[in-house]
């Protein structure tokens, strides 16, 4: 029973913010007549109000981020081409990163460090996992699988310590880039300033969400190991 109840409260941290970020998104994705530009219009002029005419805009169908390494902003299909709230604000996040990049904020910098590591010690621990089974059997000593079995749960830990540490790079890119520029470039109204704000809170913690599901990913990694 005490198990069950540890599950559900660990599925609903994980789940929650998901669930929290992509309902508010979906609530304040209907199309809107007033909204003279579409999301991707908002980003390229934005970039150029900036002066930063080498950044590209792209659609994708891998979520919407900022690219450092190719100097592109890129957003969903929904995003790049629809003329509603959450469009124009997923835009000016996804911006407001750039304009990180353009400033050379270090936070930027040491996040986008972070990430290339964290996802390749992340691949390296899911091979240690794998393989410790196999070695565990070869070697004939357990303790040689217990320690690549920690190993492979720290390497798989660092993501989510990654986008942990790095949320106020995402809270930045939301309330002190793109929220400033929305409401003091006249680019949304006043009565929609509180609708963007949440949708601006969603975006910046949808990382907090990435983080969630990699420490999911390690518990499964050791219930696997407990049968």
């Amino acid at each position: 029973m005490i198990y069950l109840v540890l599950l559900a409260i660990i599925l609903a941290l994980v789940y929650a913010p998901q669930y929290w970020a992509q309902h508010t998104f979906k609530r304040y994705a209907g199309e809107r007549d007033d909204i003279p530009g579409t999301g991707g219009e908002l980003a390229r002029h934005l970039l150029d109000r900036f002066e930063m005419p080498e950044v590209k805009v792209e659609a994708t169908d891998h979520g919407d981020h900022y690219d450092p390494q190719d100097r592109t902003v890129r957003l969903s299909p929904d995003n790049f081409n629809g003329r509603s709230l959450t469009a124009i604000a997923v835009a000016a996040h996804e911006v407001g990163h750039a304009i990180q990049h353009h400033r050379k904020e270090r936070l930027l910098a040491w996040r986008t460090q972070l990430v290339g590591k964290a996802n390749a010690a992340q691949k390296i621990g899911a091979g240690i996992l794998m393989a410790a089974p196999l070695l565990m059997i070869v070697s004939r000593s357990p303790w040689i699988g217990l320690i690549m079995l920690a190993a492979g749960l720290l390497s798989m830990g660092s993501a989510a310590v990654v986008h942990l540490i790095t949320l106020p790079v995402e809270i930045d890119a939301s309330f002190g880039k793109a929220m400033p520029i929305l409401t003091q470039g006249g680019y949304i109204q006043e009565r929609d300033h509180r609708a963007v704000h949440r949708i601006l809170k969603a975006a910046a913690w949808t990382y907090l969400a990435a983080s969630l599901a990699s420490l999911l990913n390690i518990w499964r990694w050791i219930a696997l190991f407990r049968r």
